[in-house]
């Protein structure tokens, strides 16, 4: 695993997850998982399907919210803010990356990542020309013109993740962020990552099955039945 810098260990915790449970019908996604997340820190969770990985990125990103247990961004309850807050955070101080990309099928590759600038307050110009920089940082200036449904998987995710870090986001939440690239690829957009975590102090977290994946974390927490089964530190 890569060692992030040491603020990393003994800085406050960015977000902080005390007993999060959550059910679907009868199945228990979560059983009682606990974590922090502190500034500049690369956490991976991992386990097999169904552990519950993606359930536990949506209640800390606010995108789902417990039946019990708390998340606390920064001091605040996210259980406890309403969804306009909510959404405001996901626009500003959150990014969030998808399985899939989910990018906007109408616009373009540039647009896609210009867009939660320019809901920001952004000048289009602006946020266009810093959209671009993302974009070639990712490795997909040239696809900038193309719809999602123009280009690969691979480099849908790869503007999902330019998207999701244009903002100079707090936290990033990535659901397996290189699922649709291959290994090269994969390893290109990982380094970009860290670097761009460690530099910018942003947290993030990473669900993954891909065991390469996360050995470019600090720390990784493995769950088991939605639960914490083990946790690793570099």
């Amino acid at each position: 695993m890569t060692h992030g810098d040491t603020h990393t260990t003994t800085a406050a915790p960015l977000l902080a997850a005390r007993d999060l449970v959550k059910g679907y019908g009868r199945a228990e996604a979560l059983r009682g998982v606990s974590l922090d997340l502190r500034p500049g820190e690369i956490l991976a969770v991992t386990g097999a399907s169904g552990s519950g990985k993606s359930t536990l990125l949506h209640c800390l990103a606010g995108i789902v919210r417990p039946d019990a247990g708390s998340v606390a961004y920064a001091g605040r309850r996210l259980e406890e803010l309403p969804e306009s807050r909510l959404s405001e955070l996901r626009r500003t101080d959150f990014g969030v990356v998808f399985q899939f990309g989910q990018l906007i099928p109408e616009l373009t590759a540039l647009d896609n990542v210009a867009l939660p600038l320019m809901l920001a307050g952004t000048a289009r110009g602006e946020a266009r020309a810093r959209a671009g920089d993302w974009l070639e940082r990712f490795g997909v200036r040239r696809q900038e013109e193309l719809r999602p449904g123009e280009m690969s998987g691979g480099q849908g995710q790869r503007v999902a993740l330019a998207r999701a870090l244009v903002t100079g986001p707090k936290a990033v939440f990535a659901d397996e962020p290189t699922g649709a690239l291959d290994s090269l690829s994969g390893e290109g957009v990982m380094t970009e990552l860290v670097r761009t975590a460690h530099e910018s102090g942003t947290a993030v977290l990473l669900v993954t099955h891909d065991a390469q994946v996360a050995a470019y974390a600090d720390r990784e927490v493995r769950l088991r039945d939605g639960a914490p089964a083990q946790e690793v530190t570099a």
